[in-house]
């Protein structure tokens, strides 16, 4: 799905939340980011990888097929955004559910719409990855990245090292971004 130069971003771990009462909500990550014209743009324009792991079964993530590469259409936006007395919580008409197994691993666009699905004992490690051509630096964490020690036990590298170029390359790095795990 990034054919050239993929980079590591970060890993995030995902849990049911505290607040037992909090919904299954959908959306798609750059709208925590960007104005909807900007959106549009990053869905068209970039990409950002989940590589999701449940360490324990789990109920999994609801996606809406083929969002990854086209705008929301109207119950899709109105349930996102929250509009014409719709909420984030609803069923939408086109998701689909996908149950996790520990050890499984679900590769989806963090751009799609998509919802996890809270209950059981979820657990789950996510690794993102960017396409190098697009401006996410600024999501990666110094603390994130293997020092040089740990190089040399991986046995393919390049996600890494092509992030550490960008840094080099004159981005600067956000200390504060989504730490690893």
């Amino acid at each position: 799905m990034i054919p050239v130069n993929p980079a590591f971003m970060n890993t995030q771990l995902f849990f049911n939340p505290v607040n037992r009462q909090q919904k299954d909500f959908w959306h798609r990550d750059c709208q925590y980011d960007h104005d909807l014209d900007s959106q549009k743009r990053v869905i068209k324009e970039t990409q950002v990888l989940h590589l999701r792991v449940p360490l324990f079964d789990e109920l999994g993530m609801e996606l809406v097929p083929g969002t990854h590469k086209r705008w929301d259409n109207d119950e899709e936006f109105d349930v996102r955004q929250e509009v014409n007395g719709r909420v984030s919580s609803e069923n939408l008409s086109a998701g689909k559910s996908i149950g996790l197994a520990a050890g499984d691993v679900l590769v989806f666009s963090a751009d799609m719409i998509h919802r996890g699905l809270y209950g059981l004992d979820r657990l789950a490690l996510d690794i993102l990855v960017f396409d190098s051509s697009a401006d996410y630096i600024d999501y990666v964490d110094d603390d994130c990245l293997p020092d040089s020690l740990m190089f040399d036990k991986i046995d393919d590298p390049r996600l890494y090292k092509n992030t550490i170029q960008l840094k080099s390359q004159g981005q600067s790095l956000n200390n504060d971004a989504t730490p690893c795990w």
